[in-house]
């Protein structure tokens, strides 16, 4: 039988975690688990109850979206430990990568007796920086500057802040000039945007990279070249079943290592949460690189 420490983002939902782990901890005590649930005390500590954690042979829960969950990814394999998920935030993109249900029962099942599949991470160290780890998609550009749009309207229903989001990014960017370099091959695009994906979905439920996959230690590149605004506008629609690809302005890359820079500057976002600001061309890049295999999470 195994043995779980939920890890519960209050914020995350919009307030809807601390209530989705409830049934999902009762059913599996009623099971005959051990659960310990903590909300979430901040970065540090949530990373040393993680170590504790994984030292008891829990099972480590993380409750909330996929910034939650790409908080303590990298903590959970670097300590060696298992990952489970309970989805409860505004976009749960990967948990949809993986198929995973939102319903408590079906949740708790995986739980108790889900496969550990080794999945893949996302290294992504900006010069200066320290190496951080995610687990969906790396990007810069206009996704970017709606992940931070997202963030100031967290008063709309959660339904329309992510279209809300995208439609006020695209009516106001500006193109940059990007380098990308994958695996020592090097381009240079005017674009939009740039995604780095080791899942295929971002921006709750945009189908970014539909052949991109978690176990096969490769990353997708997306890039979206620019465009008039009407035209970008006009295309958003076929992000969302992955059509977008067929476009002439987006152009798909797939390597283990990618390095990017751009002039001017943009914003960085991984999972929802900003990272910072991208390198210009003048500065050393932003490297990305897959770590194949390197969580152990339960499907």
């Amino acid at each position: 039988m195994r043995s779980f420490s939920f890890l519960v983002n209050p914020l995350s939902g919009g307030g809807a975690a601390p209530a989705a782990v409830v049934p999902v901890a009762r059913l599996l005590r009623d099971a005959g688990a051990e659960v310990e649930v903590t909300y979430s005390p901040g970065p540090r500590a949530t990373l040393d109850l993680v170590r504790a954690g994984v030292a008891r042979g829990d099972v480590i829960v993380a409750v909330g979206g996929d910034g939650m969950l790409s908080s303590i990814a990298g903590q959970v394999a670097q300590e060696g430990g298992v990952l489970g998920m309970v989805p409860a935030g505004r976009g749960n993109d990967f948990a949809r990568m993986l198929k995973l249900s939102e319903d408590a029962e079906v949740i708790a099942k995986v739980l108790l007796t889900g496969e550990e599949t080794p999945t893949d991470l996302i290294e992504v160290t900006l010069p200066g920086g320290e190496p951080r780890l995610v687990a969906g998609s790396v990007y810069s550009g206009v996704d970017a500057r709606a992940g931070e749009i997202v963030d100031k309207v967290r008063w709309m229903p959660a339904k329309v802040q992510y279209p809300y989001a995208a439609l006020h990014s695209l009516a106001t960017y500006v193109p940059s000039t990007f380098r990308v370099v994958v695996d020592g091959e090097a381009h240079t695009f005017v674009a939009a945007t740039v995604v780095v994906a080791n899942s295929g979905y971002y921006g709750k439920g945009m189908h970014i990279a539909p052949s991109a996959s978690v176990t096969d230690g490769v990353l997708d590149v997306i890039v979206i070249e620019a465009a008039s605004r009407r035209e970008m506008v006009k295309a958003l629609p076929k992000v969302y079943d992955g059509s977008h690809i067929a476009l002439d302005q987006v152009k798909v890359l797939r390597g283990t290592s990618v390095e990017i820079s751009g002039t001017p500057s943009v914003p960085m976002g991984g999972d929802g949460e900003p990272l910072g600001m991208l390198p210009t061309s003048h500065d050393a890049p932003a490297v990305v690189r897959v770590l194949p295999g390197a969580l152990k999470i339960l499907t």
